[in-house]
């Protein structure tokens, strides 16, 4: 299907994450230079990680909409044919 996506890059995103907190664990404070980098690096894969979550709920919302027409669909073409509907 042209709509499915490869979710590798919230992987990689959230692997980031998880190594940017493993250096935060062992920062020196008095090295404000390095925690000023590690700040924007931690922010910039938290933006990542906000906007893979906004595509997936869009796709989740797109896949709602499309099961119940599909279920729609399905009522009505039972109802047509004189079926029980389930």
């Amino acid at each position: 299907m042209s709509g499915v996506r490869d979710h590798a890059g919230g992987e990689g995103l959230l692997l980031r994450l998880k190594r940017l907190v493993a250096r935060a664990s062992v920062a020196d404070s008095a090295d404000r230079g390095r925690l000023l980098v590690l700040l924007d690096d931690i922010e910039t894969t938290r933006r990542g990680l906000l906007r893979e979550c906004a595509e997936i709920e869009g796709e989740m919302r797109r896949a709602a909409a499309r099961t119940t027409a599909i279920g729609a669909y399905l009522r009505g073409s039972q109802a047509g044919r004189g079926r029980p509907q389930n």
